[in-house]
């Protein structure tokens, strides 16, 4: 579900909000009660829910080191030419 973020014109509170996409966005501020509460535009967030996902996944974290090739550079000139 997409992550909105809403600020209030009238005390400035602001906010993060999950909502359903086809939700009717908030007007009304949590903090002021005024109808001065709208969406702002910001990077798109999402969570991901159901079976399947783990929330460390692709966060980063070891990879496998790459071995170094001992061979010789296509060239042949054993990295003298500076292409390798």
């Amino acid at each position: 579900m997409p992550i909105y973020e809403y600020r209030c014109e009238s005390c400035g509170f602001q906010k993060e909000f999950i909502q359903k996409m086809s939700d009717a966005p908030l007007t009304v501020c949590p903090e002021c009660g005024k109808e001065t509460f709208s969406k702002m535009l910001s990077a798109a967030g999402f969570q991901l829910k159901g079976s399947g996902w783990y929330q460390t996944d692709f966060k980063g974290g070891s990879c496998p080191a790459k071995e170094e090739s001992k061979a010789a550079p296509a060239c042949g000139m054993a990295g003298g030419c500076g292409c390798g």
